[in-house]
């Protein structure tokens, strides 16, 4: 039995350690609970560097260089990996994986347990919700409206973009919606934007000059803007928040003000002066070599050690619910010695309040094995992603791709209208990548040159000739909430340890099938306008994520984007938390993280997952203090 605390907070991803941050330096007690190796979590300068650069040569030498290869993957807190994604057969579940899929088609997107989360390998996106992604079921009729309006986030949005450092251009933020700024006045971003790419230059000229795209008999403006994110760059001079506290007077969680021009990036954990600008490394998917982007371990340092407990290499198996009053009484936990033996002794934490910030994947798996929190019978359902369209080519001149961060400019054309009535909403980045994600390129083309017999000086003019002119692009489609693809939970399948694996249904609805057919239309004319051969091919039987629509056949990718699962709502009758993120059978029990959200938007979702577990933090602090 452990010691009580104030908080039990379960992950130490970025939600975890944004509530752990907040909370410590509150005075308050906090024990963190870490799936992943205590090697990831190390403090000292040594220790952290040593880590990371053992994540980095993983990196170099692994030969798929797909979101998770960097990190260990390790059998008694397994990870989701794109690699294990198969076609699902009829009536015969996939369990290459740590997930079981049930199909009909397999949930596309992986995540990390590991310390720090998913932050590891995110790409660093930071881009707002709209106004209308809060309201689409009285805006569009379609999902649900969230309890809580753009407006209630705005403040939130603020510590958010503090705590990650986003770098960006607030004046060039031009959406296709009735505002004219969804930014409070003279607002700016802590640094400022990232420089777009030569890529980004040159198609935006073509884009600006041939910019009419005609989808369902309406003409749509295509335009291109610089893409908020989360990586270091020049301070903004005019920036003038520093932080935020805990104001005892009025039990409310306050903006820090500061003298404008006193923001300073936060480099490494091993050493506050590297990785203060982005040196433009381009694999910031999966692993940033200097740390220039964010990662969750940036905020869980700035806890306040003294206020703070940190258990690692401990899995959360069940919450325990005491039966009369329906509050949580601690969490069960295993402890495991190296990670791959079946061997681990069971512990109990306790606490007064208990959060849950794994993944939305995992916390419904949590709720499911615990019976908890589950009166609405919401708990793993509504999963949803980006169900992400990926369309390739070879522009006529040399472009250059292959430099800097994954995406420094995006289309928002299509990210809100009133086409979303009929199907989905997607953001447009371009891409710097060239055909890295489609065909693993550029060692492919190397690969596919030898095997023509090209060598020598005809090699590399050959890859010269093609890698400077690839380009691509890819459609992030919202995935409207469904009840059917869910998480659920089997007795048939468990992990190592005894713990429960996930098991996934999952499907495309007509809406994202009609959002996928309207983005062939819509990248068929972008790509003859800017002079693309294209390039790209799906391949029935072979691609896991096939699916067809009125004759033609269209394959997705995962975007990493893992929501819904615990979504929020009005009443306990259709949703799991309420707009604090506490949850309405558990008056102690609060969940944090993207499993809350109940649309998705066309946004990355990590941003506004911050910002929702800032509200919590605030409304936990409010609770301890009743």
């Amino acid at each position: 039995m452990e010691n009580n605390y104030d908080v039990v907070i379960v992950g130490s991803g970025i939600a975890g350690s944004i509530i752990a941050k907040v909370l410590t330096n509150a005075g308050k007690k906090v024990l963190m609970l870490e799936a992943g190796l205590s090697a990831g979590i190390a403090m000292d300068q040594e220790a952290n560097f040593k880590n990371y650069q053992d994540y980095l040569n993983t990196f170099y030498t692994a030969p798929i260089k797909v979101p998770n290869s960097p990190y260990p993957n390790i059998k008694d807190a397994p990870s989701i990996d794109v690699l294990d994604i198969e076609i699902i057969k009829k009536n015969k579940p996939s369990t290459k994986g740590y997930l079981v899929q049930m199909g009909p088609i397999p949930f596309a997107s992986d995540n990390t347990r590991a310390p720090g989360g998913t932050t590891l390998h995110w790409l660093g996106t930071t881009l707002r919700m709209l106004p209308n992604d809060f309201k689409m079921k009285s805006k569009y009729g379609v999902g649900v409206d969230w309890p809580i309006k753009y407006e209630d986030m705005s403040r939130y949005y603020q510590m958010a973009e503090n705590e990650i450092g986003v770098s960006g251009n607030v004046q060039d933020q031009n959406y296709p919606i009735e505002q004219k700024s969804i930014f409070g006045k003279d607002y700016v971003y802590p640094m400022k934007g990232i420089p777009t790419s030569y890529l980004d230059g040159v198609m935006k000229k073509v884009i600006d000059k041939n910019n009419k795209i005609v989808l369902n008999d309406k003409t749509y403006e295509l335009y291109c803007i610089s893409t908020p994110q989360g990586r270091n760059s020049i301070p903004n001079p005019d920036y003038d928040i520093n932080g935020v506290e805990w104001n005892q007077a009025t039990k409310t969680l306050d903006i820090i003000k500061t003298e404008s021009g006193d923001y300073n990036p936060v480099g490494s954990n091993w050493d506050p002066y590297t990785g203060q600008r982005c040196e433009g490394n381009a694999s910031c998917v999966p692993i940033c070599p200097v740390q220039a982007k964010y990662n969750a371990l940036k905020t869980f340092r700035k806890c306040d050690m003294g206020n703070l407990t940190v258990k690692t290499q401990a899995v959360a198996s069940k919450l325990l619910i005491n039966e009369t009053s329906n509050w949580i009484n601690g969490v069960e936990y295993k402890t495991y010695i190296n990670g791959s033996s079946s061997e681990y002794e069971t512990h109990v934490a306790k606490g007064t309040l208990y959060v849950m910030a794994a993944s939305a994947i995992e916390n419904a798996k949590l709720l499911l094995a615990s019976g908890a929190a589950n009166s609405s019978d919401q708990v793993g359902r509504n999963l949803m992603d980006h169900m992400t369209v990926l369309r390739w080519g070879l522009s006529k001149d040399p472009i250059y791709p292959y430099r800097g961060p994954g995406s420094t400019t995006n289309i928002p054309t299509f990210r809100d209208g009133e086409f979303r009535k009929n199907h989905a909403a997607w953001i447009l980045p371009l891409d710097n990548w060239g055909w890295a994600w489609p065909t693993a390129s550029p060692g492919t083309d190397v690969i596919n040159a030898v095997n023509e017999g090209i060598i020598g000086k005809k090699l590399r003019a050959k890859i010269e000739e093609t890698v400077t002119r690839q380009f691509f692009t890819h459609f992030e489609c919202e995935q409207a909430p469904d009840p059917d693809n869910r998480v659920t939970i089997d007795p048939t399948y468990k992990d190592n340890i005894g713990n429960y694996r996930p098991v996934i249904h999952y499907k495309a609805t007509e809406y994202m099938l009609k959002a996928f057919e309207a983005t062939g239309i819509v990248s068929d004319q972008m790509f003859s306008q800017c002079d693309i051969e294209d390039f790209t091919e799906y391949k029935p039987g072979q691609d896991a994520d096939y699916v067809t629509y009125k004759g033609k056949g269209y394959t997705f990718a995962g975007a990493g984007h893992i929501v819904g699962t615990h979504r929020m709502g009005f009443t306990k009758e259709d949703s799991v938390v309420d707009s604090n993120m506490r949850t309405w059978d558990h008056e102690n029990l609060f969940l944090v993280g993207c499993g809350n959200m109940p649309t998705l938007g066309t946004s990355n979702p990590t941003l506004t997952m911050s910002a929702l577990t800032f509200k919590a933090a605030e409304a936990i602090l409010k609770q301890l203090e009743q």
